[in-house]
């Protein structure tokens, strides 16, 4: 009898769990991966990182030059005050990352390699275009499509594939192949001691984390939140307007681990510890060679900032701008620190250090602002989502206060520093990023012209390609096309695809003649989810509002 009791309460339960999941278009599985989380990760307080200690006396002779690759995550090219417009009614000035363009060069046109984060990633990791290894889209749990209906209401509605969600790989398994030889790869060969810290998404079975990758030792971010939700130290700006947003808060947890060791919360606000344990790691390297790639979470949603952060910038009356505003002023002073870092241990000369975020920022944090004055976001081609921040610095190399125009893409990364640190490019697979060295002016040499090049990205049957200061989008769905003279249209108002059809035809032949020989993706997509070109996710839709599908 009491059993039965027992479970009758327990099926109540359920049923009133699952009625007010309906009611409010959520779904139990939503809040399932947290739980997931939880059971089979259980994290422990922060520990210390080991990091390995190098010589205790510097070599003889000239050493190469140190490798610092700093990425932001989702900063707008707006978010840097070096890039000029700055925001309508909040000023954030961003004197670290504008110290990097005054010592060395500003990239005027610089490109990520995608539109989101692990195609992106994947480009500047191994100087190719990923989708000529078949990384074309970010990684997507298949138990999504069961959520995306609910996830993403939209007008236009999202496409779901349920019969490929139902056939995906595992999670963990979605990322670049072990095959790739990595940035982190090519110095290790020669000599350089090489570090991760932050975030990784290029997958996460022990064949694909940074230490398979070649990385000596990795810091790897396994969640994204910057502080528990409920920590005195954080303020949060949760945006119940974004189905993305909903699904973070539950799901995400404070986590990272050392070389694939237990996960362990850190003890303070992410984007300044990750900066403690890049100061830390330099300290310990100071006598030899070393590569640090400093991947931070900052900006990504959630939207959380340290509360010193946050009570810093009062003149900010909007609480999400505020917000933003803060976590932009974290990276800022992460970049600062580390700079300070190299200063005082004498290494700053004789350090590469780039800085730029793995795409433009996204419209669905509601911050109209953030990639002006270029249209569109990030998950679309147009300048929003793929123009970037892009500055870097060699005091030992290269004059300071350079404006470099042509266009430049993350890609370029690899072969610069592969050139810097007098490493060969592998020679049995396509490279696509170029040496920027001999565009860049030094004390002794003027820079070089750098020769025109076409540019492309892809999502899909979702193209686009940048060619002699024209650029061509190709859409899927709704099928159309915009042509734009980045020349004379730098802000892509004025859609020429009508009238000038042999620019058309002309960039037209050069995606079909990109595309022709690509293999087909690792992994098929399975979902489509509108996006608003000029609008912001809390704005509502209008006629005539222009939009593109992304492909994932």
């Amino acid at each position: 009898m009491k059993l039965r009791k027992t479970l009758a309460i327990v099926i109540l339960g359920l049923l009133v769990l699952g009625a007010l999941a309906y009611l409010n278009r959520i779904t139990l599985l939503q809040y399932s991966l947290g739980w997931y989380t939880d059971l089979r990760f259980p994290r422990g307080p922060e520990i210390a990182v080991p990091w390995l200690e190098g010589p205790p006396t510097p070599p003889m002779g000239q050493q190469p030059p140190n490798v610092i690759v700093i990425l932001a995550d989702d900063l707008g090219i707006n978010d840097v005050s070096t890039y000029g417009a700055g925001h309508r009614d909040w000023a954030l000035p961003t004197p670290h990352i504008d110290g990097l363009a005054a010592r060395g060069v500003r990239f005027e046109r610089g490109y990520a390699g995608s539109a989101v984060c692990t195609v992106s990633r994947a480009a500047l990791m191994t100087g190719r275009y990923p989708w000529r290894f078949g990384v074309e889209f970010t990684p997507t749990p298949g138990a999504m499509a069961r959520v995306a209906g609910e996830l993403f209401r939209s007008e236009p509605p999202v496409r779901i594939d349920r019969t490929l969600a139902s056939q995906a790989k595992p999670f963990d398994e979605l990322g670049m192949p072990g095959s790739e030889i990595t940035l982190a790869e090519l110095l290790q060969s020669r000599g350089y001691h090489t570090l991760h810290i932050g975030k990784w998404h290029l997958g996460s079975t022990p064949q694909m984390r940074p230490n398979q990758q070649g990385f000596d030792e990795s810091l790897f971010m396994e969640s994204g939140l910057y502080l528990r939700e409920d920590d005195p130290r954080v303020v949060n700006a949760r945006q119940e307007f974004d189905p993305l947003d909903n699904f973070l808060w539950p799901n995400m947890r404070l986590a990272v681990s050392y070389n694939h060791g237990p996960w362990f919360e850190p003890g303070k606000y992410l984007t300044d510890y990750f900066t403690d344990q890049a100061v830390a790691a330099i300290h310990q390297n100071r006598h030899r060679p070393f590569f640090l790639y400093l991947a931070h979470w900052g900006v990504h949603t959630p939207l959380q900032a340290s509360r010193e952060d946050y009570d810093a910038l009062a003149h900010i009356s909007n609480h999400r701008k505020r917000v933003y505003a803060a976590m932009i002023r974290s990276v800022d002073r992460s970049v600062g620190r580390i700079v300070q870092t190299l200063r005082t241990l004498g290494l700053e000369d004789n350090t590469l250090l780039v800085f730029s975020s793995d795409n433009g920022a996204p419209g669905y944090i509601g911050i109209p602002e953030v990639n002006q004055p270029y249209r569109g976001w990030k998950l679309t081609f147009f300048e929003g989502g793929i123009r970037v921040p892009f500055v870097a610095q060699w005091p030992a190399r290269w004059s300071a206060g350079q404006r470099h125009a042509a266009p430049v893409s993350s890609m370029d990364i690899f072969s610069t520093v592969a050139a810097a640190a007098n490493a060969p490019l592998p020679s049995d697979r396509s490279i696509d990023g170029i040496n920027l060295l001999p565009h860049l002016q030094t004390p002794a040499t003027p820079a070089r012209a750098q020769p025109e090049r076409a540019l492309f990205w892809r999502d899909g049957a979702y193209r686009a390609v940048q060619y002699q200061g024209w650029k061509l989008i190709d859409s899927h769905r709704p099928k159309r096309q915009w042509l734009f003279n980045l020349t004379t249209d730098p802000t892509e108002r004025h859609d020429l695809a009508n009238t000038r059809p042999d620019k058309l035809q002309s960039l037209q032949g050069l995606l079909e003649q990109h595309h022709a020989q690509m293999p087909a993706p690792l992994w098929p997509p399975f979902l489509e989810v509108p996006i608003r070109i000029d609008k912001t996710l809390d704005q509502p839709l209008e006629p005539g509002d222009e939009y593109t599908y992304w492909v994932n």
